[in-house]
C-alpha cells in the first residue's frame, strides 16, 4: 500500500506545530497469536533491502524499488527519528515462533491537533495470503486507538491493488474517494483509493494482543 502522510491545511497549524514539538512516542513491541511487531534494528537491513528491492512486491508502490543497500540504513534511521519526534511508529513484523522477518507496518503522520494519522504496511510476497497484513495492522491500530487520542486513521492504496483494499475493508476502513493520477513511478501514471477509519467505527478483533515497551 502507499504510505502517504496526511496533508496539513493552513499555515497557522504548521506554525503552531513548529512552536510546540510533539513529545517522543516510544515504539511498542506487540504480540499477536502469530506475529511480533517491534522496533527496527540495524540487523534488519538485509531483509529490508530484499523486501524493498523486489519489483513485484513494489509494483503498486508510490516509489520505485531500491537499488542501493544504503537505502535500508536510511529507512531504519528514519524509523527511529519518527519515534523520537513523536510523529508515529513504524515497526518490523516477524512471524512467530521462529522470528522470521516478513515486512513492516506503520502509523505515521500523527497529528495531535487533528487527532489523525496514516496507516501503512509492506509484506514480503511469501507472507501474502495468510492474513498477516490484517493481523499486524489490527494490532497496531489497537495500540494506536488505546494509546493516542486518535480519532481518524487514513490509508491509501493503488486502485489496482485489490488485495490491499480488501485488508483495509476487513479492518473497517471505508473507501472515501479516488485520487486520480496522483502517482507517477518510472513514467507510469496511477490512481489511488483513499480510505478512512473513525474511532467510533473501530471494532477491534477478539484475538489477544500483548504489549511491551
Amino acid at each position: 500500500m502507499r504510505e502517504n502522510s496526511l496533508r496539513v491545511a493552513g499555515i497557522e497549524c504548521l506554525i503552531d506545530r513548529m512552536a510546540l514539538p510533539t513529545p517522543a512516542l516510544p515504539s511498542p513491541v506487540l504480540r499477536t497469536a502469530r506475529l511480533r511487531l517491534r522496533p527496527f534494528d540495524d540487523a534488519d537491513a538485509d531483509d529490508l533491502f530484499a523486501l524493498h528491492g523486489n519489483a513485484y512486491v513494489l509494483r503498486y508502490w508510490d516509489a520505485p524499488p531500491w537499488s542501493e543497500r544504503a537505502r535500508a540504513g536510511r529507512f531504519i534511521e528514519a524509523c527511529r527519528r519518527m519515534a523520537q519526534e513523536g510523529t508515529g511508529a513504524r515497526l518490523a513484523v516477524d512471524r512467530l515462533p521462529g522470528g522470521t522477518f516478513i515486512g513492516w507496518c506503520s502509523l505515521n503522520g500523527w497529528n495531535p491537533d487533528y487527532r489523525s494519522a496514516s496507516l501503512g504496511y509492506c509484506l514480503a510476497e511469501a507472507a501474502w495470503g495468510h492474513g498477516y497484513a490484517t493481523e499486524a495492522a489490527g494490532a497496531l491500530l489497537r495500540w494506536a486507538f488505546g494509546t493516542l487520542d486518535l480519532n481518524r486513521v487514513q490509508a491509501q492504496t493503488d486502485t489496482r491493488n485489490v488485495a490491499s483494499a480488501r485488508v483495509l475493508e476487513k479492518l473497517g476502513f471505508a473507501r472515501e474517494g479516488t485520487l486520480r493520477e496522483d502517482c507517477v513511478v518510472n513514467g507510469e501514471v496511477s490512481d489511488s483509493w483513499v480510505y478512512g477509519l473513525l474511532r467510533r467505527e473501530w471494532r477491534p478483533s477478539s484475538e489477544p494482543v500483548t504489549r511491551s515497551g
